[in-house]
């Protein structure tokens, strides 16, 4: 079976980004089937160019595509916009040159991108597998990025339009399956969101990592992931102010994103010397990071939209044995105290987050028993080999 991935945001596992579509895509490789992506030659992270347009480039036997993308992801609204559909036309094009596609695999967000992943498989009398990611535009109105009437009527028309014309729905965490359901879409799949344990080690004491970077006495608290509007992270600021009379303790915020430049310039401003940035590292490198960690921190603004979804972050926390400090509520936050992995903190409370990091910080025992937790949970419930393995499944069926 030929696959076809439109990705604009596909990180390969030697880039900084979400890697989820490359574990899945090598695993379906394994299995025998080919595995063409076509996306972006800008990182959705950094948005620094991450490969020449049209250069094709092979991963673990996943060939990747590089489409043309208008280098503004870190812009306005209006350029990010630009960005979008300047893949969205790209891509088409040089989709258009994959021969023998079997199924066509549109991901959102962003959303636009499932108009080329559609169009693609009408001309090619291929299957359309559209998957939902988060619940773009819900997620962009809430937030505060999308407010001109007209595009959100317009969003909502293509989101349905996208969730109607899918010959099936994939949906990466419990809590979008009815809300895809109830904008249209017939067939929902749940692949959830996962972590490969075999990257991990979480008997690795970080001394590396936390050499490097001067940690070595220190209780350190690190995020992983983007630095953007909807991650709140400002209450981390807040956090830090708080406990900056404990000077045992440190946060690390690791990667990039659009509010980076804000945060850092805010962090000085307020003298906060327990506050460390660190520019984003590949997946390969992600293990040594999370080792240097005593807790790892999720964090999302606290808004009601936000309680469905299931971030990759926090399952690369399990996988590396490290306890979660979870500001965020609803579905994730059911899989934490579920698995005794964590402590939850009220979304946008930086008192209730200096606290849960407190409380770690005191009990160092339980707060490594917490990580083995999450461990164990992940290597039952959430490997990226099993959850491969029912994707894996479904396109072989889906195609009978």
């Amino acid at each position: 079976m030929h696959i076809l991935l439109i990705h604009q945001a596909f990180a390969a596992l030697n880039e900084p980004g979400g890697t989820r579509h490359h574990e899945l895509a090598r695993f379906l490789v394994s299995r025998g089937h080919q595995v063409t992506v076509i996306a972006s030659r800008v990182s959705y992270l950094t948005g620094d160019q991450s490969g020449p347009g049209g250069k094709t480039d092979s991963a673990d036997g996943v060939k990747i595509l590089r489409a043309y993308t208008y280098n503004a992801l870190h812009k306005s609204f209006v350029h990010r916009v630009l960005a979008f559909f300047s893949f969205m036309v790209s891509s088409f094009w040089v989709g258009l040159t994959v021969r023998n596609v079997d199924v066509v695999w549109g991901t959102s967000p962003p959303i636009f991108q499932g108009v080329t992943a559609w169009a693609l498989a009408r001309l090619k009398g291929a299957k359309f597998l559209f998957e939902v990611r988060d619940l773009w535009p819900d997620f962009a109105i809430a937030v505060g990025v999308l407010k001109n009437p007209t595009l959100i009527k317009l969003s909502l028309w293509l989101e349905r339009f996208l969730y109607r014309h899918a010959d099936r729905m994939m949906v990466n965490s419990p809590g979008y399956v009815e809300h895809v359901k109830s904008r249209g879409a017939q067939r929902v799949e749940l692949i959830p969101n996962g972590a490969d344990p075999g990257m991990f080690n979480p008997l690795d004491d970080g001394i590396q990592f936390r050499s490097a970077h001067q940690l070595d006495e220190k209780f350190v608290v690190l995020y992983a992931g983007a630095h953007g509007m909807s991650n709140d992270l400002e209450v981390v600021l807040e956090c830090a102010g708080l406990l900056a009379q404990t000077p045992a303790i440190q946060f690390v915020l690791l990667g990039d994103g659009k509010e980076k430049p804000n945060l850092q310039a805010r962090a000085a401003e307020l003298g906060l010397k327990n506050i460390l940035f660190l520019p984003p590292v590949s997946k390969y490198e992600m293990a040594a990071a999370l080792a240097g960690a005593d807790a790892c921190l999720a964090i999302l603004k606290p808004l009601e939209e936000y309680k469905t979804t299931y971030p990759n972050k926090v399952f690369d926390y399990m996988a590396a044995g490290r306890p979660v400090v979870l500001a965020i509520d609803g579905v994730i936050r059911a899989v934490v105290e579920a698995a005794d992995c964590g402590i939850f903190a009220a979304p946008g409370d930086a008192q209730a987050l200096a606290q849960a990091v407190l409380q770690l910080e005191t009990r160092r025992a339980a707060a490594r028993r917490m990580g083995l937790n999450g461990r164990r949970a992940l290597e039952s419930d959430f490997s990226r080999a099993a959850l491969a393995e029912k994707l894996a499944v479904l396109f072989e069926k889906f195609t009978r």
